[in-house]
């Protein structure tokens, strides 16, 4: 396993070389360190699985860098939009129907895709360089606690060490069906009254 800190010149560009080479990133985010695979990539996501013992029925979720990315792989309604306006960048991941442009063995069986735009500086550069969307999970076995310092998972690849992370919640997400919104984890943003 290689280990590259987050200040390291080469990191970014290290990043999106094993992203490319369907490798496995753990870096830090703006909620606690994630794994990120390229989503189009299937030898790349059954090793995802299968480090953190994940069941291959439970879906992931998506990175963009940005809501124009969003719209390529995701239905966005008039209530959909207006949350990502408001959230977004930010720890919101919204599940919204998805588009023919992802990979069928993504989420198989899953008509709709949660997807977030977040507001950690690297994880987007890192996206903008690789050039498409990337899986974001956080970085332990499943069920286990999420990661805030950068230990390592067996399996990864590359481990960008950005030092501890402040333990926060873990993104909200919320189910957008048309205009019909439902909380399906309650995480750092709270949403009130526009749910």
């Amino acid at each position: 396993m290689e280990k590259i800190k987050i200040i390291d010149e080469n990191a970014l560009s290290r990043a999106v070389e094993v992203l490319r080479s369907g490798g496995v990133v753990m870096h830090p985010t703006e909620t606690c360190y994630g794994l990120a695979v390229d989503i189009f990539n299937e030898g790349a996501l059954e090793k995802l699985y299968k480090l953190k013992g994940r069941d291959a029925d439970k879906p992931l979720s998506i990175l963009v860098d940005g809501f124009g990315m969003a719209q390529e792989y995701g239905l966005f309604s008039e209530k959909a939009n207006e949350l990502a306006q408001k959230y977004w960048p930010g720890a919101l991941s919204i599940l919204v129907p998805r588009k023919r442009d992802l990979p069928e063995f993504l989420n198989k069986e899953h008509d709709f895709v949660s997807i977030r735009y977040s507001s950690d500086s690297f994880s987007m550069e890192m996206i903008k360089g690789f050039g498409g969307p990337i899986t974001t999970t956080s970085a332990n076995r499943s069920g286990g606690e999420p990661l805030y310092v950068a230990e390592g998972l067996e399996g990864v690849d590359l481990v960008i060490d950005g030092g501890e992370i402040f333990t926060n919640k873990p993104s909200t997400i919320v189910k957008v069906d048309g205009e019909s919104v439902q909380i399906l984890r309650q995480g750092d943003i709270s949403l009130g009254e526009e749910v």
